[in-house]
Formats: structure tokens, C-alpha cells, sequence
């Protein structure tokens, strides 16, 4: 028979989403342009692209969840959407090897930076204790990872209760880790500009908040997926790939915690 689909995978139909996506995204970045060099309304253009960005995307992600409700993600198609995933975390890993890279190329070798008067931490420069608020994060963000593991298991079992649980223990775990290192970024002893180390520090542990942040909204809307009963123990990617995603936050910390608070402060005196 003509147009019959004889294969397991999914083509799709045409999309205005992608075309917008890439137009949202132009619109965010020239109004960031505009406000940067005070042109007029850029204060007003960048906002609105954000906020078409956000509804292109929660609209593809809709028609996303609607090809799997009707059967579009064959073990193919989700096969496939794995390895997606794959290869934005791996993408994810190599924008993180940079802000380590900058760290260790200076704190390393600190005798080529002038700057830094040839010692690290830098001369007159107070780390933060990584003992303190750090290791209370570690150990919040490692709690975290066993709560979305608990609900990915809970969820396999059938166990939807257990599912909801894990999700809003990680959710909890993930905002209270945001707040921390909200507090400790107002009482920082030390600023973004002026230094190596300040510019190194933020960069890297404030772009992995960010991650937090994104993987916190990720877990909320699976959880909204959960009450609505979306996932079930055979196919549920969505709630796996914001799982491996959230896995992947965990580990970055555990490099930062050993090597930008624990190694990079290492005997000097810590703040109080």
C-alpha cells in the first residue's frame, strides 16, 4: 500500500517550532546587544525574546509529549532520544573542562600570572571555607541524587506514590541548595572582577548553579507530568533524561567542591 510505514521510526510532521525557536533566540540576543550598548528599547526587545523563546519551547516540548501519548516513540525513536541526551550532557561536560581549565591554568602554574604575585590563593585574597556552607552543599546535593533515584526505581516498580515523594524531596533539596549558595555568593570575601581567582570561582560554580536551577524546573515539570499520570514503568524518557541530567549536576559539584574550594583555598586562612 502507498504511504504505508513499514519501519519503527517516527517522521515528523512539519514544524513551525524549530523556525521560532531560532527567531526568539535572535530577538533575545539583539535586545541583550541594545541594552548593553544603551540603545533605546533594548531593555524591552530582550525580555520579550526570552519570553518568546520560553513558549516555543514549552510548545514543542507539548507536541513532544503528545507524539508519545500516541505512540510515536517506538523503543527506536527512544533509543534515539537517548543518545541525544548522550550527547548534550557530554557537550554539557566539555563547556564545564573550560571553566576548569581557566582555574587550573592559573592556580597551577601561579608563577606565570603576575597577577596572582606568583602564590596561589593570591596574595591578600580570604577563600571561603569549603567545610562550611560548601561541604553542607555537597552533602545536600548527594542526598539529592539518591532521592531521584529513589523515585526513577519507585517509578519502574509502579510505585507512583513513591515516584511523587522522591521528586519533591529532590525538588526541596534543589532550592534549598540554591538558597546556600545564594547566601554565600551576598557574603563572599572576595568579587568577580579584580581577580583571577574571584573571576575563576564565579564563572565556574555560578554556571553550575545555573545547571541547579534548570534541573530543578526539569524535576518540577516531571512532577507535574507524574500527577497528571504521564509516565509509566515502560516509557517515561522524559523523567529519565531530567534523572541522568540531575546525576550530572551532582558529579560537576563533586569536581568543584574538591578542586576550587578544597585544593584552590588550601593553606590560606578561610574566611569566618
Amino acid at each position: 500500500m502507498a504511504g504505508a510505514k513499514n519501519h519503527d521510526y517516527h517522521i515528523l510532521p512539519p514544524s513551525p517550532w524549530p523556525l521560532l525557536c531560532a527567531f526568539s533566540a535572535l530577538v533575545l540576543a539583539s535586545g541583550f546587544i541594545m541594552y548593553l550598548h544603551a540603545v533605546p528599547y533594548g531593555e524591552l526587545v530582550g525580555p520579550l525574546g526570552f519570553a518568546m523563546l520560553l513558549f516555543c519551547m514549552g510548545s514543542w516540548w507539548a507536541d513532544v509529549i503528545k507524539e508519545a501519548h500516541a505512540g510515536d516513540h517506538t523503543p527506536v525513536v527512544q533509543l534515539h532520544l537517548r543518545y541525544g541526551m548522550i550527547l548534550f550532557i557530554a557537550s554539557e561536560v566539555m563547556f564545564f573542562v573550560g571553566w576548569f581549565w581557566a582555574f587550573f591554568d592559573a592556580s597551577l602554574f601561579p608563577k606565570a600570572v603576575d597577577v596572582v604575585g606568583g602564590v596561589w590563593p593570591p596574595k591578600g585574597l580570604t577563600p571561603i571555607n569549603p567545610f562550611a556552607f560548601p561541604l553542607l552543599n555537597t552533602m545536600i546535593l548527594l542526598c539529592s541524587g539518591t532521592t531521584v533515584t529513589w523515585a526513577h526505581h519507585a517509578l519502574i516498580h509502579g510505585d507512583r506514590k513513591g515516584l511523587k515523594q522522591g521528586l519533591w524531596c529532590t525538588i526541596a533539596l534543589g532550592l534549598l541548595f540554591s538558597s546556600i549558595q545564594a547566601y554565600e555568593y551576598i557574603h563572599a570575601p572576595f568579587a568577580f572582577k579584580g581577580n583571577i581567582f574571584g573571576a575563576t570561582f564565579f564563572m565556574a560554580t555560578g554556571f553550575h548553579g545555573f545547571h541547579v536551577i534548570v534541573g530543578t524546573i526539569f524535576l518540577a515539570v516531571c512532577q507535574y507530568r507524574a500527577y497528571k499520570g504521564d509516565f509509566t514503568p515502560r516509557q517515561h524518557f522524559g523523567f529519565e533524561a531530567a534523572a541522568w541530567y540531575w546525576h550530572f549536576v551532582d558529579v560537576v559539584w563533586l569536581f568543584l567542591f574538591l578542586s576550587i574550594y578544597v585544593w584552590g583555598g588550601w593553606g590560606a586562612t578561610y574566611a569566618a
